[in-house]
């Protein structure tokens, strides 16, 4: 339990990919990671792709960032509902804004467009996406996982290996960066 103290969310609203919540959901909390599932507020129980259930402990506007070391953001459909809560799109840039990890997967990379956070920044996505990302100014590689500072990025469920390793690597302070 190598990170045990430090405390995470994982955002959900419905249509998320549940490799992509689940996954690092309980990798986080193999290594001692309090996780917590944040939701838009829309509802307390949001559902997958294929509808497994995700009840939220919370909703984006109750949350203080100043109290977590890390959002994970999960893809599948659910970044595009999430970028419609303003407490949801503040959640990221916030989290950004103080310095914690931002971590993003898949069609996640909506999520960072909205936040407005990637001007500048090495990453990838969901190919699908990639234009979004290119027009928000960021430099869009296709590759497993980058790392850009305290932001993270993969491109599909198959990534999921390297995409927790680094985030684990990150929260131990550890790691690859760019800068």
């Amino acid at each position: 339990m190598r990170l045990q103290g430090k405390r995470a969310i994982v955002l959900v609203e419905n249509q998320y990919q549940e490799l992509e919540v689940w996954y690092p959901y309980y990798r986080l909390k193999e290594e001692g990671v309090e996780v917590f599932l944040v939701g838009s507020g829309s509802a307390t129980v949001y559902s997958s792709k294929v509808g497994y259930p995700a009840e939220a402990d919370v909703s984006a506007d109750e949350v203080n960032i100043a109290k977590f070391d890390a959002v994970i953001i999960p893809g599948g459909y659910a970044p595009d509902f999430m970028r419609r809560y303003p407490a949801m799109v503040k959640l990221v840039k916030d989290a950004y804004d103080q310095g914690k990890i931002v971590a993003a997967i898949c069609h996640a990379g909506w999520m960072l467009v909205s936040a407005g956070i990637l001007e500048g920044k090495k990453v990838t996505c969901f190919f699908a996406i990639k234009d979004d990302v290119i027009n928000a100014v960021a430099e869009y590689v296709d590759e497993e996982v980058v790392r850009d500072g305290r932001l993270i990025t993969s491109r599909k469920p198959d990534d999921l290996p390297a995409f927790c390793r680094e985030l684990i690597a990150a929260l131990e302070g550890e790691g690859k960066r760019r800068k």
